[in-house]
């Protein structure tokens, strides 16, 4: 079926679909990353955006219902140069067609990617709008124009948890720390290892004031990532300045490194087509190596001008932009990547471990 991706500064690019029919809308992006299409198709901070993806063959080992990072599809649509229809993994249950199918999310190939990447990397991420039923290139630009942006929109309230819950299900029994978990959109492996390193979580949707949250009494607290401009979300970042005073350790991810960087009075900004892939090079500043991570974010924290007790630990090496910063009082830190993936393959992993160790040895 043949499909037509149109963005809102004119530009159009035709393919076909290969999964799903009809029309949808969201911000077009690029991911660099040559596998795990599964993982950011299921990653809520790719609500409200369809995805491109710069290699060529995508859907080779097809999709197992083991590495999925929420309950659904979150991106709004995925973009491909050619879709694998046969997968060959002994892991596989379905292939990605179906997948995407099974979720009523759209997939368009025979697509020039590289073409749109260069595009988006000259002129930056913008509105789009893919279809397979109005195929008139004016017509689907003026609905890309039209359709609502992502600057200032409160997106995680979209796709936080509706009710509080506990991981693993059903607790965990001498677990040496109970975490506080403030869910702006989290990924599972995020929660698979803090569970390994002996956290029981108890998840609470965004929306839940820090008052109930502490009143779980929990050895610490880690804010997730999460989709959308965090200056959209002021009222979260008002309730993790009072988690903050509270005094309790806290570690926050990407949309929580934003969340408590705000808190504190620094300011975001929105990149130009964002970080999006599995070979990101990150510097720690406090032991000079470098670690490759895994990134999917549209806005970063401004390291220019950041209050006097904020330090910036890390930063990309690709454009120096602010990956990680720390308070030099309290007892928190926070990075703008995904320690939990694993493109180093375990680089990033001594983040979680940090977040432990301030458990262990703060005083209360």
């Amino acid at each position: 079926m043949d499909a037509l991706i149109a963005l809102e500064d004119g530009t159009f690019f035709r393919g076909r679909s290969f999964a799903g029919e009809g029309e949808t809308s969201g911000e077009l992006v690029f991911n660099t990353a040559m596998s795990g299409y599964q993982e950011i198709l299921t990653d809520p901070s790719y609500y409200g955006q369809i995805v491109t993806m710069t290699y060529p063959l995508i859907g080779n080992y097809g999709v197992n219902p083991e590495d999925v990072e929420s309950r659904r599809i979150f991106a709004a649509g995925l973009v491909v140069g050619e879709c694998s229809r046969i997968p060959s993994s002994w892991r596989s249950r379905w292939s990605l067609p179906e997948y995407l199918e099974q979720n009523g999310v759209m997939g368009i190939e025979r697509v020039d990617t590289r073409a749109i990447t260069l595009h988006i990397r000259d002129k930056g991420a913008m509105r789009c709008v893919i279809s397979t039923g109005d195929l008139n290139p004016e017509s689907l630009v003026e609905k890309a124009r039209n359709a609502p942006s992502l600057v200032g929109r409160n997106l995680i309230r979209e796709v936080t948890a509706e009710a509080p819950y506990t991981w693993p299900e059903g607790g965990m029994p001498g677990a040496e720390f109970k975490v506080a978990v403030v869910d702006c959109g989290i990924k599972t492996n995020q929660l698979r290892l803090m569970q390994q390193l002996g956290c029981e979580c108890r998840v609470f949707p965004c929306t839940t004031p820090a008052e109930a949250i502490l009143a779980e009494h929990p050895d610490g607290i880690f804010i997730s990532n999460g989709p959308g401009d965090p200056e959209g979300a002021e009222d979260v970042a008002a309730e993790v300045r009072k988690l903050i005073d509270s005094g309790r350790p806290l570690f926050g991810i990407c949309f929580g490194h934003q969340m408590i960087a705000l808190a504190l009075g620094a300011e975001t900004y929105k990149l130009k087509f964002g970080h999006r892939g599995a070979n990101q090079p990150i510097l720690d500043h406090r032991t000079h190596k470098v670690e490759i991570a895994s990134h999917n974010h549209g806005f970063c924290v401004r390291g220019e001008g950041l209050p006097e007790e904020i330090e910036v630990t890390h930063v990309n090496l690709n454009d120096r932009t602010c990956a990680g910063l720390r308070h030099r009082e309290k007892p928190l830190f926070s990075v703008q990547y995904h320690p939990e993936a694993c493109p180093g393959p375990n680089d990033s992993f001594y983040l979680f471990k940090e977040f432990t160790e301030l458990m262990r040895s703060h005083d209360g």
